[in-house]
């Protein structure tokens, strides 16, 4: 984890992503939105100065980097399951596009969606110390979405 700053008084950060993961046991669809954040949320309680907008904007990108594991977890399964199934379709004279470099691009698409909508999230405070943590709450958000399109689709194809 990292170190607070020495403004925050405190030598670790407390964060706990086990929160996230026993909200998600049993949910699912647009449900399971409802989680992402309370990790974040959780650490700006627990840790001295997570109040503040240093704090907050280094437990929002403490959440997001968990998400952003999960996420390329996912992403990487996912690109191994398109690519076999390229492979069988071409070894299979189908004629079908192509999954996986579609799936790449969509990606990359992606990220610069999340990116732009960060940014416009950051300069609706008008230059003001809340945009740091608004941008990181709101890459936060958008990478467990992502998370869970990916992860969706990967669960249609089971334990290949």
């Amino acid at each position: 984890m990292p170190a607070w700053p020495a403004s925050a008084q405190s030598d670790e950060m407390k964060f706990r992503p086990e929160l996230v993961e026993q909200c998600l046991s049993g949910k699912e669809g647009n449900a399971r939105l409802d989680c992402a954040g309370l990790a974040a949320n959780d650490c700006t309680e627990i840790n001295e100065g997570g109040g503040t907008t240093i704090g907050l904007g280094m437990c929002f990108t403490a959440e997001s980097e968990w998400w952003d594991a999960k996420l390329n977890e996912a992403y990487k399964a996912l690109t191994a399951v398109e690519t076999a199934d390229d492979l069988d379709a071409k070894e299979g004279g189908w004629r079908a596009p192509e999954k996986q470099p579609v799936l790449k691009d969509m990606q990359r698409k992606w990220i610069a969606y999340r990116d732009a909508l960060c940014e416009y999230e950051y300069v609706q405070w008008g230059g003001g110390t809340g945009g740091g943590p608004a941008s990181a709450a709101c890459e936060m958000s958008e990478t467990a979405r992502q998370y869970f399109v990916l992860s969706d689709r990967l669960e249609q194809f089971g334990d290949r």
